[in-house]
């Protein structure tokens, strides 16, 4: 039987396929425990340099698998989110690598935070980014409630939400909630192209700099400068660092390995 999150590699990208296309990738605890466990690869494996999010079939994640969700209710969904949702976020906010969202078809609910929560997200003309929980008599979870209202405004974030909005991949462009939206077909080919940028950048300084703006967008500027001298010294003192030097100098371009 196949994994329910099927990680390949290749370039210095790992890829995280959600793989429960009967069901348009709707989360269960195997799907959540797979991508964990995929983030924490990626946390420790130093060839790894970019994650890529995708799912298998014609949707990307339709959120909680709505046929279970009655058997862990009420008292007990707290104990769940804790356990299956809040994990796999925080561990995708830790990494100091870059994730990419790569949707295709809905991405509804739980599966719509999933995108959230990567820090990039290319979709095809036919995403469609669904706020479900409203609709089911649900609060948002899976870091909806932190990240929708970063991304584009609390006025926009508490419509969105209240109303159970659902917006097109063009809507979704217009918002900012995804970088780029390509044609159907040109998905694999986008998506790819876009991974391998991020892989072949100075991998120490991308993860800087995704802590240092997610850090920044909270805090106080005091706090901001004092960081950024911080993380401009460790980033500095990466090879990286000392190739893009001496590539600016040689007038090349630089041929950065990630550390």
């Amino acid at each position: 039987m196949d994994s329910v999150v099927i990680q390949e590699y290749k370039d210095g990208v790992l890829t995280l396929w959600l793989n429960r296309p009967e069901v348009l990738n709707a989360f269960n605890r195997d799907l959540a425990n797979g991508l964990t466990e995929g983030i924490r690869r990626a946390m420790t494996d130093i060839q790894i340099r970019v994650v890529v999010i995708r799912g298998r079939g014609r949707g990307f994640c339709s959120g909680q698998d709505l046929s279970v969700a009655l058997d862990e209710r009420a008292g007990r969904i707290r104990d769940i989110v804790r356990e299956m949702y809040n994990p796999l976020i925080q561990a995708m906010r830790d990494l100091p690598k870059p994730i990419i969202a790569s949707v295709g078809g809905v991405a509804a609910g739980a599966g719509m935070s999933l995108a959230l929560a990567a820090d990039l997200r290319i979709a095809a003309a036919n995403a469609r980014f669904v706020y479900g929980f409203s609709g089911i008599g649900l609060a948002p979870d899976s870091g909806a409630s932190y990240y929708l209202p970063r991304i584009i405004g609390v006025a926009r974030a508490l419509e969105f939400s209240m109303l159970g909005g659902s917006v097109n991949a063009d809507q979704a462009l217009a918002l900012g909630l995804v970088s780029k939206v390509v044609p159907v077909d040109a998905l694999d080919e986008e998506t790819e192209a876009f991974a391998l940028r991020l892989a072949a950048g100075p991998t120490v300084a991308l993860g800087l700099t995704k802590r240092a703006m997610y850090e920044g967008a909270t805090g106080a500027l005091t706090d901001a400068l004092e960081r950024e001298a911080l993380y401009q010294q460790l980033a500095s003192e990466s090879e990286d660092f000392k190739e893009g030097v001496q590539a600016f100098l040689d007038k090349r371009s630089p041929q950065y390995k990630g550390c």
